[in-house]
């Protein structure tokens, strides 16, 4: 299990995210150009010390990580899919890709997804802010692959 981040714009997002992959020992890759520069103060602040303890994989392109990425299948959390990730049956080595804060994914990508999936919400709301949605799915997906770190 992994999470991807296509083209990240808000530093404090991705330093949560790469903190929650450093706690429940999942991979972060970064798929760039970010929209930030990673040595940015506020993505320190919120990873802390944990973005040394994440495993944190950078691509410089979305075809540098369709070359490179690790076999599995590729799910793409979007507010469209039809699929409620609380439905859907998550694999021990699926990529779950978030897009970027404002635009998402291209659409010309969406060729490459294995499956979509979506949190359910109110209808008048838009979107949920991107790190809470992915701790939202990959607490599911851990669940249901019980892949959650052993503690006891």
């Amino acid at each position: 299990m992994r999470l991807t981040l296509f083209q990240p714009e808000i530093p404090q997002n991705t330093g949560t995210l790469i903190r929650l992959g450093a706690c429940l020992n999942v991979p972060i890759d970064l798929i760039e150009p970010c929209g930030f520069v990673l040595t940015d103060k506020g993505l320190k602040r919120a990873g802390m010390d944990y973005i040394d303890l994440a495993v944190l994989n950078r691509y410089i392109s979305w075809k540098d990580f369709m070359d490179n990425r690790p076999l599995g299948r590729l799910i793409f959390l979007t507010p469209e899919s039809p699929t409620p990730y609380h439905l859907f049956s998550f694999n021990h080595n699926d990529t779950l890709l978030l897009g970027s804060e404002s635009t998402g994914i291209p659409q010309e990508l969406y060729s490459n997804m294995d499956a979509t999936v979506s949190i359910p919400m109110v209808p008048e709301r838009r979107s949920l802010n991107v790190a809470i949605a992915a701790a939202m799915v990959l607490g599911e997906a851990l669940k249901q692959t019980n892949l959650f770190p052993r503690t006891l």
